[in-house]
């Protein structure tokens, strides 16, 4: 017969286990949702029109079977329930890792795992950070930091778009958050793989490793050519 302490430890590491889990659900969703974010940005490769059209789309897809902007309020409230767990499974094994370091040590060994962990949650806090200014920017106040207008009169998503990247500090921004997506994603996506038992092997392994790396590369990559193009002339209004 198991010991109480057997049972509540036992209980722990399946809580445990099920919070990891919850964290590489979520995250798998948001890599699907900046994926498809990224393809919409490059439309802006194509012109103001197509960009704009590709938008328009975004709020009438569906109709008349889902009402305006259906799929967007969907889209919405799965990425809201998604960043809370995310978040909240995050917390929970943060707290679970400093009750669980129950002797100090008295040297710190800044090692590459503990870098990596430090930059994950650090990283994760820039990153809500910077998704609620870009709300503000682009879809909820509509703010235009160029012309200081906000709402309707900040423009339409092209040249609000254009008006926004073609400041260099908003830019500078928005390329340190890409940067620091990228490595969110690449030690994500490898701990997700760990996790979801999908890495038992070497083999299994470097190729987790390569799909973390290349991932995070092209989302990176494909976040920051937008801006950078705006920028340097590239794409203009």
């Amino acid at each position: 017969m198991a010991t109480p302490t057997l049972v509540k430890g036992s209980r722990s590491t399946r809580s445990t286990i099920a919070l990891k889990l919850l964290m590489a659900v979520t995250g798998l969703i948001f890599i699907g949702y900046v994926l498809l974010h990224m393809y919409g940005n490059l439309k802006a490769f194509s012109g103001h029109d197509a960009f704009n059209e590709y938008a328009h789309h975004l709020r009438t897809f569906g109709e008349p079977m889902l009402p305006h902007e259906g799929l967007l309020w969907i889209i919405r409230v799965v990425l809201l329930v998604s960043v809370i767990l995310h978040v909240y499974a995050a917390v929970m094994l943060w707290r679970r890792a400093q009750k669980a370091r129950t002797v100090k040590y008295v040297v710190k060994k800044h090692t590459g795992a503990i870098f990596a962990s430090r930059l994950m949650r650090w990283g994760g806090v820039t990153l809500l950070l910077f998704v609620i200014w870009h709300l503000l920017n682009f879809t909820v106040g509509k703010v235009n930091v160029k012309t200081g207008e906000t709402g309707d009169a900040a423009g339409d998503p092209f040249n609000l778009l254009v008006d926004s990247f073609d400041t260099w500090w908003l830019t500078l921004i928005y390329l340190v958050a890409m940067a620091m997506l990228g490595a969110h994603l690449h030690h994500g996506i490898w701990s997700a793989a760990q996790t979801l038992g999908f890495a038992g092997n070497a083999q299994a392994r470097w190729f987790w490793r390569k799909v973390a790396f290349t991932t995070a590369l092209v989302i990176t990559v494909g976040f920051a050519l937008v801006p950078v193009s705006v920028l340097v002339g590239i794409i203009e209004k």
